[in-house]
């Protein structure tokens, strides 16, 4: 062990050896066969076409914006998008972004042969979708479409710096909570805007899985580690999961844990805006834990498991660590 780490091969060659990433390996192999065969057959949600319309966006708002830019997706975008309003279990709003941002697109693109096939294709199938979806837009673009907007009309915000110091001074880890139900309404409503969190190419490779049933939320949570002695009167619990079937590259692999921890914060801020409290639960890789979680959550091969989430409402009386907080120099270094 003591000269493995300073070469590649037998670094490499360790870990052939070694178990301890098996896990994460299999399931990023399963994750790249359920991305090709979810183009196949596409559900409610498809990667591909989330991935290649946030690159539209991008193009389009690039300055100086090209008169042509995106051939070398742009085919398999409008391929995938043909395949994709054929679906009737894709969600409206994923389709209306796709068209809204295609629509764009080849309004303002120049003509290639390239373009032109796509373009030709794009329109055969845009026939087929409704002129208008009866959807409205939660971002300030012009007529509730879902395209790029200018930063100006962002709504302006009444929350100060000082305000925002006071939530997250508020958000603290809870580990003791009143016997109270947790209402699902109040969690949804806070995961529909923990969704805003930036995502790589907008993929939203993770999902929330909610169990407020107790006894099931106390087994959820001693799969864990750290959790001994304040499990037992947990109310309720958040599983954030992380989708490998959203990326068909091993190079991808570790952007679930980004995306999910960056929704997961988002998440906890609204909780609290709630009067819901909140504890992030470290999760270990560990076989035996996974294998544990997995006989109380019905997890697909390719899912892993970002993090735990104990939510409820905080007992008045229990206590909370200081948990001091590095600051200045020990947080950040400037590079200029």
């Amino acid at each position: 062990m003591s000269s493995v780490h300073k070469y590649r091969r037998l670094s490499s060659f360790y870990y052939f050896l070694a178990s301890g990433f098996a896990n994460e390996h299999q399931a990023v192999l399963k994750g790249r066969k359920a991305y090709h065969d979810s183009l196949k057959k596409i559900g409610d949600t498809c990667a591909l076409l989330r991935r290649n319309t946030h690159r539209l966006e991008k193009g389009l708002i690039m300055q100086p914006r090209r008169s042509v830019f995106a051939e070398g997706f742009i085919q398999e975008t409008v391929d995938c998008y043909k395949e994709a309003v054929k679906s009737t279990q894709l969600a409206g709003s994923e389709k209306k972004w796709a068209t809204d941002v295609l629509d764009e697109y080849f309004k303002i693109v120049g003509s290639t042969p390239v373009t032109d096939k796509a373009r030709q294709t794009y329109l055969a199938s845009r026939e087929t979708q409704p002129e208008k979806f009866d959807l409205i837009a939660e971002f300030p673009s012009h007529d509730d479409s879902y395209k790029p907007y200018s930063y100006e009309r962002l709504p302006d915000s009444s929350v100060s710096f000082s305000d925002l110091k006071k939530l997250f001074i508020r958000r603290r880890s809870v580990r003791w909570y009143q016997d109270k139900h947790v209402p699902l309404e109040l969690v949804q409503k806070a995961a529909n805007i923990a969704s805003f969190a930036p995502s790589a190419c907008n993929r939203q490779p993770y999902r929330f899985f909610f169990c407020n049933e107790k006894e099931k939320a106390v087994a959820i949570a001693k799969c864990a580690g750290g959790t001994a002695g304040f499990a037992e009167n947990l109310p309720a619990i958040i599983a954030i999961v992380g989708d490998l079937s959203a990326y068909p590259y091993e190079r991808d692999r570790h952007l679930i844990y980004i995306d999910g921890s960056l929704a997961a914060m988002q998440l906890m801020l609204a909780l609290e805006t709630l009067g819901l409290s909140t504890c992030s639960i470290n999760w270990p890789e560990v076989d035996a834990s996974e294998r544990k979680l997995r006989k109380v959550i019905k997890l697909k091969d390719y899912e892993r498991v970002v993090m735990l989430l104990a939510v409820g409402y905080a007992d008045a009386e229990g206590g909370i660590p200081y948990s001091q907080k590095k600051e200045n120099a020990l947080i950040l270094e400037d590079i200029s």
